[in-house]
């Protein structure tokens, strides 16, 4: 495979980092320099230079604008999450991040993980909102990390997509990984990691149907790259092949997906408990013009 797909899998670095440590001159094969799209042959003797790690850098508390705590005590808190936020700071965003609208919150979450992601156990991307789950306790950091390997959280979304699933219920089984191409995005390829989603349609429309969606898997963009594949893109999903006309009729500026309910057994007490959000402003306006068919 390409050097900087095999040293992420072989050192579990980003892709992003592994075709930067290439491009620097790291990345030894045979003793010449290798880029990042160069080949890994079996028996040859590769060499990789780690650069020093950096200094983590505190997290600074700022208030995030819509964010709701849905549920609170000692082991974690539950938020609804709003568009436009990311979950923990990561190189090039400089948006508000879930983190930090905790801290801003005065609620202390758990030290365990990456310096600049501790007591995030899963995320959501920038533009999904609803309903997530934080660690606050180091117990319950370690309890739901693995209860989120092991498959055991129930995790549904709902989502709009383009034109209508046929079947209207079924499960999509396809593995991902990053695109061949452009490594912003990801895409259904042969030799990804395991993926898969189920749905059901709950309401169909002429442009569209309300899907809602279980997922098995927790890749990334998983759900937006199963409903592309199927030619059944989230409406309002530019970057996954949505039709911009259809977006701008429904004045969305981002793909229509709600994480609306999460459910998991509780690190404390191991009873089983369930959050729900509701639909943001831009969902729900964008949902009721079409049942209005007034577009």
């Amino acid at each position: 495979m390409r050097v900087d797909a095999g040293l992420s899998k072989l050192l579990g670095l980003s892709r992003t980092v592994a075709a930067g440590l290439a491009e620097t001159g790291g990345v030894l094969l045979d003793g010449q320099p290798a880029g990042k799209s160069d080949r890994l042959v079996a028996g040859s003797w590769l060499e990789i230079t780690l650069p020093e790690p950096e200094h983590p850098v505190p997290v600074l508390a700022a208030p995030v604008d819509g964010m709701v705590v849905l549920y609170e005590d000692d082991d974690i808190v539950v938020i609804d999450k709003p568009v436009g936020v990311a979950v923990h700071p990561s190189p090039g965003w400089t948006g508000p991040t879930v983190v930090a609208g905790l801290a801003a919150a005065g609620i202390q979450i758990a030290t365990s993980g990456a310096a600049e992601r501790q007591g995030v156990v899963h995320r959501l991307d920038v533009g999904t909102t609803g309903v997530m789950v934080v660690a606050k306790s180091e117990h319950a950091y370690s309890v739901l990390k693995r209860a989120f390997k092991e498959r055991t959280v129930e995790k549904r979304y709902h989502a709009l997509v383009q034109g209508h699933p046929d079947p209207s219920r079924g499960t999509i089984d396809a593995p991902i990984d990053r695109h061949p191409r452009q490594d912003y995005k990801f895409a259904v390829v042969a030799s990804g990691k395991p993926s898969v989603t189920h749905y059901e349609v709950m309401e169909a429309f002429r442009a569209a149907s309300l899907v809602d969606v279980r997922l098995e898997t927790g890749r990334t963009h998983q759900i937006r790259v199963h409903f592309s594949a199927l030619r059944h893109p989230c409406v309002g999903d530019l970057t996954y092949g949505a039709d911009p006309v259809l977006a701008k009729k429904l004045n969305l500026t981002r793909q229509w997906l709600q994480a609306r309910s999460l459910g998991f057994h509780h690190p404390a007490h191991e009873g089983w408990v369930e959050f729900t959000s509701e639909y943001p402003a831009d969902l729900q306006t964008a949902l009721d013009s079409l049942r209005a068919d007034s577009w």
